[in-house]
């Protein structure tokens, strides 16, 4: 644990600059993180039945998570941590983009939803000792500015025995058509310029730098979007989109 001097953030200045221009649209169902509301149900229900399995507790319960502290790294507007929150988990939810955690509390004092919001990057939270029964670290990856620091901070807040799940996108030559160039340039279902593809990263490449970092790999998940239905579900497919559970 560091405690007098924080490592270097892994922050991507221009990363931070592109959400927090369209901060104001995280909780537009319609807007420009309309893919994102689209893709939470599966990623809602995915995350509730893996920790409450790992965790034994019944993920059919109201609130089945009470007592158990929750790490939304990344958060952006909080469509995460709200719902984390309201399973029962002690959410903090955390972001570089200041405008980004000034919508999340702005929603969250409107909702209800008791999150612990800091405008931090996860190399500040690792110096100031903190650790976490499940961090999320979802669709983040693809956009920091050291992929291996990044990693291995975030995997420094997983307390022993807990969780981290990790969701990005594939470094395949489908992915480069179906979620940049279709997603971002065809269909507009993101601002052109969302994703480099160049920070993409394989499902191998992911799982070995988990491992350096301490982290057990417990599965890997494909999510694929069903045109037909117009929804994401569970897939065995991981060429695009997928998630990756680890434990410490």
């Amino acid at each position: 644990m560091m405690t007098t001097a924080t490592k270097p953030s892994s922050v991507d200045p221009s990363e931070i600059e592109k959400f927090s221009r369209m901060a104001a649209e995280w909780w537009d169902p319609t807007g420009k993180f309309a893919p994102l509301h689209k893709f939470n149900p599966v990623r809602l229900a995915f995350i509730r039945e893996t920790v409450a399995a790992h965790f034994a507790r019944d993920a059919k319960a109201l609130r089945p998570f009470e007592g158990l502290s929750l790490l939304d790294i990344g958060c952006g507007g909080g469509l995460l941590s709200e719902p984390m929150a309201r399973l029962g988990f002690a959410v903090t939810g955390v972001d570089p983009s200041e405008k980004n955690i000034g919508t999340a509390r702005a929603h969250a004092a409107q909702s209800g939803a008791a999150v612990n919001y800091r405008a931090s990057d996860a190399e500040a939270l690792v110096a100031d000792g903190l650790t976490f029964d499940v961090v999320l670290n979802m669709e983040v990856v693809e956009h920091v500015a050291d992929l291996r620091g990044y990693l291995e901070s975030t995997a420094a807040l997983a307390k022993p025995g807990g969780l981290m799940f990790v969701a990005t996108l594939n470094r395949t030559l489908k992915a480069l058509a179906l979620a940049k160039v279709a997603a971002e340039y065809i269909l507009r279902w993101l601002p052109p310029g969302t994703h480099d593809w160049d920070k993409f990263v394989t499902p191998n490449e992911l799982r070995a730098m988990l491992e350096d970092a301490g982290l057990k790999i417990l599965k890997t998940q494909g999510v694929s979007f069903d045109p037909l239905g117009w929804n994401w579900r569970l897939s065995g497919d991981t060429d695009v989109n997928y998630m990756v559970v680890a434990a410490r």
